[in-house]
């Protein structure tokens, strides 16, 4: 039967289709029990969040979605259960957010390079208020006719060597997980299949997460396929790491995977949330 907690999801906050609000709302409509908002360096959303999910009857994780630069590649931790009065943590997403901001000037001009004008724009018009993502870019470009869909545009225009590209130097992944434990919760390394590191790098990768005071990595996630959800179950086991899962979901048509869709975890892996009160609910 399908698992009825999600702890990776996004907003409008970051780069989400739909407000906190909304996002508890269609959480609530698929079953889903227990859950996180985890937008991408940003805490905003989550009083409002956690509000709606009160009256929602959903128990709600604060949560973030911490970006980390490791061996010049882009990474993920998502921290869940943090304490988002914690000042450091606040000053040092408030940094990132400014970076994403330059990152966002970088990728427009290369585009521009390009022959693609307006992107920054285009970007800015969907984001709004929220910090400016890869997501807003790829779905301006995928409206003005670049590209067909959402990964097409990462495809030809956003990874290593195409035009969007920007090698930009987030957090360490040192301060990303102290950050986290030091404001009261649990790193998590998110999405691991989606990192083109290889045997070796990976192993690295986990040992160094590990040593840093990381607890868990995403084995069910939007972005795994089945046959991933072996693989990295096995590896949380080898490294003494509890598994965590999340639809990863953005919104309608910008997601993978459902919210309240998400398989079990694979036997015996060690749910991060095992000794968590609100997941009580799940039986």
């Amino acid at each position: 039967m399908p698992a009825l907690i999600d702890l990776h999801c996004h907003s409008t906050i970051s780069d989400g289709l739909l407000t906190p609000e909304e996002l508890i709302a269609y959480a609530a409509s698929k079953g889903v029990k227990v859950m996180a908002l985890t937008d991408h360096d940003e805490l905003g959303g989550l009083a409002r969040a956690r509000a709606a999910a009160n009256n929602a009857g959903i128990h709600f994780i604060n949560g973030v979605e911490v970006s980390v630069t490791w061996k010049r590649q882009t990474l993920h931790i998502v921290g869940l259960n943090i304490d988002p009065e914690h000042a450091e943590l606040q000053q040092a997403l408030e940094a990132v957010r400014t970076g994403r901001e330059m990152r966002a000037k970088e990728i427009a001009l290369g585009l521009a390079k390009a022959g693609i004008h307006g992107a920054y724009e285009g970007a800015k018009a969907l984001a709004g208020d929220a910090i400016m993502t890869r997501s807003h870019f790829a779905q301006h470009l995928v409206q003005a006719g670049h590209a067909r869909n959402m990964k097409s545009v990462f495809k030809r225009y956003m990874v290593k060597g195409k035009p969007g590209y920007v090698d930009y130097q987030w957090m360490s992944l040192q301060q990303a997980v102290r950050l986290i434990t030091e404001s009261k919760g649990v790193a998590v390394l998110a999405h691991p299949g989606r990192y083109d590191l290889g045997f070796i790098n990976m192993h690295l990768l986990l040992h160094e997460f590990k040593s840093y005071g990381g607890t868990a990595i995403e084995v069910v996630t939007g972005s795994h396929q089945p046959p991933q959800y072996q693989q990295f179950a096995k590896l949380a086991h080898r490294f003494d790491l509890k598994a965590s899962q999340g639809s990863d979901y953005h919104g309608p048509g910008m997601s993978y995977m459902e919210m309240g869709r998400l398989p079990d975890l694979p036997d015996g892996c060690v749910p991060v949330w095992q000794d968590w009160p609100e997941a009580s609910v799940l039986g």
